[in-house]
């Protein structure tokens, strides 16, 4: 029993690894000097950006309420001190060689310790694990996604601030879903506004 617990221990523990890894964020900001720190904001999209509506607005939801955390009071209309451009860009890339042609490759564990205290035929001592690894088909591509921040005084339209976040992260989890990486994005972003300009850093 004891050599069980330790199989199935050392089986699950890369899988939790890697189910609860976070990606990393990359932020890069260039600022004047002494930038502002509060004032009513309007965020739009920056020209330019693909009219993707519905998605844009995650995006620039997510901008405002980081805003607003650092001291900005987030408004419609033309009529704020400020305004944020906001874009941003999703794209994919293979992650690994396409192996959909392959055979499955499985690893098994299956059978019992006899109830005479015996082994019966199996691979490490037969401790009925059933554990089943695919390690077929198609690798998922990975999906990197990119916020584009600009903030601009409203009255002469001179840039304060600016700054871009990349992250990224396998397609079909949590992390790649839109609303997902936009909060991340964000919040790594304008985090400890206005930062350090010209510099990059790695944000977990």
């Amino acid at each position: 029993m004891t050599t069980r617990i330790a199989l199935l221990a050392f089986i699950a523990l890369p899988l939790s690894a890697c189910a609860t890894a976070a990606p990393r964020v990359e932020v890069t900001r260039f600022h004047v000097d002494n930038p502002a720190r509060s004032g009513t904001l309007a965020v739009e999209e920056m020209p330019g950006n693909p009219d993707v509506s519905l998605e844009f607005r995650t995006y620039a939801d997510a901008v405002a309420q980081q805003m607003q955390g650092v001291g900005f009071s987030p408004v419609q209309g033309a009529q704020s001190d400020y305004v944020a451009l906001v874009s941003f860009a999703r794209s994919f890339r293979p992650s690994g060689i396409d192996r959909s042609s392959d055979k499955p490759i499985s690893v098994g564990m299956s059978g019992g310790i006899g109830s005479g205290g015996g082994r019966r035929g199996g691979t490490f001592g037969d401790l009925g694990l059933g554990v089943g690894i695919n390690l077929s088909g198609k690798p998922k591509d990975i999906v990197t996604t990119e916020l584009h921040v600009q903030l601009r005084r409203r009255s002469d339209s001179a840039a304060i601030w600016e700054g871009r976040a990349t992250t990224e992260a396998k397609q079909g989890t949590p992390a790649s879903q839109p609303a997902t990486a936009a909060q991340k994005l964000a919040a790594a972003l304008i985090g400890g506004y206005p930062g350090e300009s010209g510099r990059t850093i790695t944000v977990k």
